[in-house]
């Protein structure tokens, strides 16, 4: 809902998107060694258990009921709800915080909870921030989302990303694939993050997450320069690095046919990039 390094977010996210690729395959090995395994064929929803930590959000109902990950950790009674203008003595995940969730909120996080916010990233400053909140109040360092509606895309974590994400910083990795394994994707958002929470996890304070956090956004704008450097000199060997495939131009074709064939091509990739559009723009909304 919010993170440290604001000028990082104003800057396009398109270079920290395609950063990430590099590492996500990666990191599987490190997500089995810090998390439980998540078993997602049912979605988790047959075996509820009691989480072991108090969780709460202020729910503004201005997300698709069938999408809201809050809304299912209510119906699953694993979160419980608050009004606006009553606060919260655990942490916050919040856009009014100063620092990022850190390993030495540990001890509030696990005597009194975390709280979330659910509402549309869209609709952010609708929001009432003044009156919702508590003491101690943290944003989210640099992590990827996994969750349908805004899968891959930096920063835009939802309700139960967030609560897992402060779990496992503060090092409690089984509450975090606990919540988890209620989602058929659960699995999935801390397999992609494992490097980055473990990292965040074996900080001290939140300085030095900030700090994990920005050497991680160098390295990945550095990555990117240097295929972006590739791409430029031809010497690109990743097919998902070139563009679309459907509307690279055949050369040297001395056979009519294939220019038709290429144009009739070229008429349906266009089609199709029009409902691939519409269909980001849509999810974008929700």
């Amino acid at each position: 809902m919010g993170k440290p390094g604001k000028d990082r977010h104003n800057q396009s996210s398109s270079s920290r998107h395609r950063g990430g690729k590099s590492w996500a395959s990666s990191s599987r090995e490190t997500r089995h060694r810090s998390f439980p395994d998540i078993d997602a064929s049912t979605g988790g929803e047959g075996k509820v258990r009691k989480l072991p930590v108090k969780t709460a959000m202020w729910d503004f109902d201005q997300c698709d009921p069938k999408r809201c990950s809050g809304k299912k950790l209510a119906r699953l009674g694993l979160i419980r709800s608050l009004r606006v203008g009553q606060k919260f003595q655990g942490i916050v995940i919040s856009p009014s915080g100063k620092l990022p969730v850190a390993p030495c909120d540990d001890e509030i996080l696990s005597e009194h909870g975390a709280a979330v916010v659910e509402c549309s990233w869209a609709r952010v400053n609708e929001i009432p921030w003044s009156r919702i909140g508590g003491k101690h109040e943290r944003l989210l360092p640099y992590l990827i989302a996994t969750n349908p509606v805004n899968y891959g895309k930096p920063w835009k974590l939802n309700c139960v990303e967030a609560l897992a994400a402060a779990f496992a910083i503060t090092g409690h990795t089984d509450w975090a694939a606990e919540i988890m394994s209620y989602f058929s994707w659960g699995s999935a958002f801390l397999e992609v993050n494992s490097e980055l929470l473990e990292l965040y996890s074996q900080c001290k304070d939140a300085d030095e997450v900030i700090k994990v956090q920005e050497e991680w956004l160098d390295r990945i704008d550095k990555e990117f320069a240097e295929r972006e450097e590739k791409k430029a000199r031809g010497e690109v060997d990743d097919v998902w690095l070139t563009g679309n495939v459907n509307h690279l131009s055949i050369q040297d074709s001395e056979d009519e046919e294939d220019f038709e064939d290429e144009d009739e091509n070229d008429e349906g990739s266009d089609d199709d990039d029009e409902d691939g559009v519409e269909e980001e723009e849509e999810r974008d909304e929700e």
